[in-house]
């Protein structure tokens, strides 16, 4: 071998190293990057956080309703400005991999939509034929622009308008200008007897979804009843379509949507116990919005697992999914106990 012809192999081993650490490099940098921005937010409190809103936006009055708007923007807030940013659009890497958070992030987004709409459709208004808060109506539709556009217009951008009309809408309530009307809040037991029924149906499909991560629950979930029956009911045995065992990679994401959901709709209903006070402690239900709060709370526990468990109830290893829908399902009770509250006189 000339030494020309050593010079030229050790160039060329030379690059190859030279790539082969670039690629390790940025493989490691993405992983670390990925396990930052996959991450969970945690909680906040509702009451501080609004308070602090409100010295920024130099108000010294907390108008009913202020808690829970403050709570809804900053719900929103947290999804963009979490580590990572919103990530449901991201094209590149490390974003595009990270399936659990995008599912945790479409969970809290849902509970975001029902709780502005409520607020649109029944805490700003006074009854059926009245108005419609102007704020509240550009608000709603902001955050039901589709969750994974990246460009023209991107959703980042949409949630921020939506962002913007809510704290618009907060200005209001607490001190409008000469040329706005005051916001109204309306802190009514219908109102909220509406708003549940909207919760109660979502924690029950979350529920559902969450058992069928086993065959043992799962077929459960698909039995159609056969309305033919006139004294009895009867079952086919035939499944409904779409409902069976979750596939296995679908189980981890069907778990963070459930713990996004369960995190935004943790918030809320904490706001609710503060702009609610006086009608949930005049029908005696603040221990049953507790219990409700509490079950979600234990829905955060933090996870000790690498990964989602699959096991099968009883067997060796645990199931993460069926100890979810657990709580999930122990939300909902509550919720259907402060619904019927909410309908007695």
């Amino acid at each position: 071998m000339t030494a020309s012809t050593a010079l030229e192999d050790a160039r060329s081993k030379g690059i190859i190293w030279f790539f082969g650490a670039l690629l390790s490099i940025s493989l490691i940098a993405i992983f670390i990057l990925g396990a930052w921005w996959g991450s969970e937010p945690k909680t906040f409190p509702v009451r501080e956080q609004a308070v602090k809103y409100m010295k920024k936006s130099k108000t010294d009055t907390m108008a009913i309703g202020f808690v829970y708007t403050n709570t809804l923007a900053h719900i929103a807030e947290v999804l963009m400005n979490k580590p990572g940013g919103y990530i449901s659009n991201d094209v590149a890497p490390p974003g595009l991999f990270l399936d659990n958070i995008r599912a945790w992030e479409y969970g809290a987004l849902v509970m975001l939509r029902d709780g502005t709409t409520a607020l649109r459709n029944h805490f700003a208004r006074d009854q059926s034929q009245s108005i419609e808060d102007k704020d509240l109506a550009l608000a709603e539709p902001y955050f039901y622009y589709e969750p994974n556009s990246w460009a023209l217009p991107s959703t980042e951008s949409e949630y921020e308008k939506g962002i913007k009309s809510l704290h618009i809408y907060m200005q209001r309530l607490h001190s409008p200008t000469k040329n706005q009307r005051r916001a109204q809040f309306y802190s009514r037991a219908d109102n909220l007897w509406n708003y549940l029924e909207v919760v109660i149906k979502r924690l029950g499909g979350l529920s559902t979804r969450l058992t069928a991560s086993t065959d043992r629950f799962a077929g459960a979930a698909g039995i159609l009843y056969d309305p033919s029956g006139q004294k009895a009911p009867r079952f086919t045995k035939e499944k409904t379509i779409g409902v069976g065992k979750t596939p296995w990679l679908l189980v981890d994401d069907i778990f963070y949507e459930a713990r996004g959901g369960s995190w935004a709709l943790l918030h809320i209903l904490q706001a609710i116990k503060v702009d609610f006070e006086d009608i949930i402690l005049d029908k005696r239900a603040m221990n049953t919005l507790d219990n409700m709060i509490h079950a979600l709370e234990n829905a955060l526990t933090p996870i000790l697992s690498p990964m989602i468990l699959n096991g099968g109830g009883f067997g060796m290893f645990a199931n993460y999914s069926l100890a979810m829908a657990n709580y999930i399902a122990r939300a909902n009770a509550s919720a259907l106990d402060l619904r019927d509250l909410m309908n007695k006189g």
